[in-house]
């Protein structure tokens, strides 16, 4: 488990989003805290003033990383459809030390969220919406420069994509046999090439 160095900020909320990655904000105790952030906890609440406080930086640095991981990819990428394939194709590649490979830090959270957790269901609901806009900006950009017809529906194909990526890191945490990973990931990116316009 990653271990915090005392009063490393940065470091602390890295631990912290492992553990609550992990385990869950429910499920993860101040005891567990106190070992991922070695942080004693008059000190982790006068660094981070609560748990709460604490998750939701957390969920915002799983949400940054993400999306500037997927940012790059797609900008080194030789058109924005392949760029898309080929990020499906690297969910399913035989990598189970990646990190990228266990199922989506907001979806397990959503999921395990209560009626009591408004503010963080909020939060994970905006974040995953921001990570939808973007893949409908790539998909937009494929439209732009006549890879994708005039009339797609760039919002319906960013939701499914948003899906697909879903689905294989959920695959990929079940820890499936690896080509049928691999066989599923291809299927979803040949589905994205099959959009360019011939």
């Amino acid at each position: 488990m990653t271990r915090a160095q005392p009063y490393n900020r940065d470091a602390a909320i890295d631990a912290a989003m492992t553990l609550f990655w992990q385990k869950g904000y429910h499920a993860t105790s101040l005891k567990d805290l106190e070992g991922a952030l070695s942080m004693k906890p008059g000190s982790i609440y006068a660094a981070f003033s609560s748990k709460e406080n604490l998750f939701n930086l957390s969920l915002e640095r799983y949400f940054t990383s993400n999306r500037d991981e997927f940012r790059k990819f797609m900008a080194a990428a030789d058109t924005p459809l392949t760029g898309l394939a080929n990020f499906l194709r690297k969910i399913g590649a035989p990598n189970h030390d990646d990190p990228t490979r266990r199922a989506c830090m907001l979806v397990k959270s959503l999921l395990n969220t209560t009626s009591e957790d408004g503010a963080i269901t909020r939060q994970i609901s905006d974040y995953l919406s921001m990570m939808e806009a973007e893949m409908a900006a790539v998909f937009e950009q494929a439209k732009h420069i006549g890879e994708l017809c005039a009339d797609a529906d760039t919002a319906t194909l960013a939701r499914r994509f948003q899906s697909d990526v879903t689905a294989l890191k959920i695959e990929a945490q079940r820890q499936v046999d690896p080509a049928i990973l691999a066989a599923s990931a291809e299927q979803r990116a040949r589905q994205i090439i099959a959009l360019r316009q011939s």
